[in-house]
């Protein structure tokens, strides 16, 4: 989410997010409030602190770390006391350990994805971090049915060979789809909760999470090509969910009706047409409307902490609305 008050972030997601709320991250305060900064200060026995080229591990717990972990801290307060008394689903979100291998340094070298066994090391890390931080979540908010987002947008990269070296001008080796699959898998058993993926590049490996024991993935849907249609019906078939991302995170470019103050945003587009992409789906791949919104969550696109204050409330408000519209008329998506 933009901005840097996560008070205020907390309870307008709690406002418009009623059956689905989430703990907010709020990257503009700095590092350690990042994507990758904030799950490097979850893990156990590990450190990273921000280096010229990015984060790096290092000996002992720096700067960096000790602020990923009171912004971390600040944020579990203000979710603590705005959901006192609240029952039902809850999202956390933490970075995946494929996507903080490709994203932190070694002490001394390469990323971390050059390293298998400095991979094992950091995914054993992580599991241990994300069960304790469920298990942090679970006890503050005793009424939750919490769910759990690796975000992992480097997977297809890691997967592909195509994340590049800490110098830039080369890239590092491919893992294999198997390392990779049970490295998921141990991650998501451990975390006590259950788990979808999310992965806004181009190639999510949707089969693949779902061998790992995900329980759904959320995506962009314009990057899903045809190509995939089979492994999404199987998956549908299986009861895996889609976190659909349908609703733009950031307003057309040059709108400036989103920061003037009164004015508002840019409408975007009706509920219905926001939804149609995925209604078109449902029916190529011969599935009742009826079973849209038992599978699929509506959400935003990717970036929606570079949107104005403004945009983001109306894109939350919009996927809402967007996604009514699969429960109470479905037919309408088709």
């Amino acid at each position: 989410m933009p901005g840097e008050d996560i008070r205020e972030t907390v309870k307008m997601v709690l406002g418009l997010l009623t059956d689905l709320p989430h703990l907010p991250e709020l990257p503009a305060r700095g590092p350690g409030a990042d994507l990758t900064g904030r799950s490097a200060g979850m893990l156990v026995d590990l450190y990273a602190d921000v280096q010229p080229s990015g984060w790096r591990f290092v000996d002992r717990p720096g700067r960096d770390h000790r602020r990923a972990r009171s912004y971390l801290g600040q944020d579990l307060d203000a979710l603590e006391e705005f959901t006192q008394g609240y029952t039902g689903p809850l999202k956390i979100q933490v970075a995946g350990p494929w996507t903080l291998a490709a994203t932190i340094e070694l002490t001394y070298g390469d990323k971390a994805l050059a390293d298998p066994g400095a991979c094992r090391d950091l995914a054993v890390s992580l599991a241990e971090g994300i069960r304790l931080h469920v298990t942090e979540v679970a006890r503050r908010i005793p009424g939750a049915d919490l769910v759990l987002q690796l975000d992992e947008p480097s997977l297809p990269g890691v997967i592909a060979g195509d994340v590049p070296t800490a110098s830039g001008f080369g890239r590092l080796r491919a893992v294999d789809k198997a390392v990779v699959r049970d490295t998921l898998r141990d991650v998501i058993a451990g975390a006590g909760a259950p788990t979808i993926v999310h992965c806004c590049a181009p190639g999510t490996p949707i089969t693949l999470l779902r061998q790992a024991g995900a329980a759904g993935v959320s995506l962009d849907f314009s990057l899903l090509q045809r190509s995939q249609d089979e492994s999404i019906g199987e998956a549908v078939e299986a009861g895996f969910r889609f976190f659909a991302g349908v609703v733009p995170a950031l307003a057309p470019e040059g709108d400036a009706s989103e920061v003037k103050p009164g004015v508002g945003v840019r409408p975007l587009s009706d509920p219905p047409g926001t939804v149609r992409s995925v209604g078109t789906l449902w029916n190529r791949l011969g599935f009742p409307p009826e079973s849209l919104a038992e599978a699929v969550v509506v959400t935003p696109t990717c970036g929606l902490a570079g949107a104005s204050p403004a945009h983001a409330r109306a894109a939350l408000s919009h996927s809402v609305a967007a996604g009514r519209v699969l429960r109470d008329d479905p037919e309408g998506a088709m």
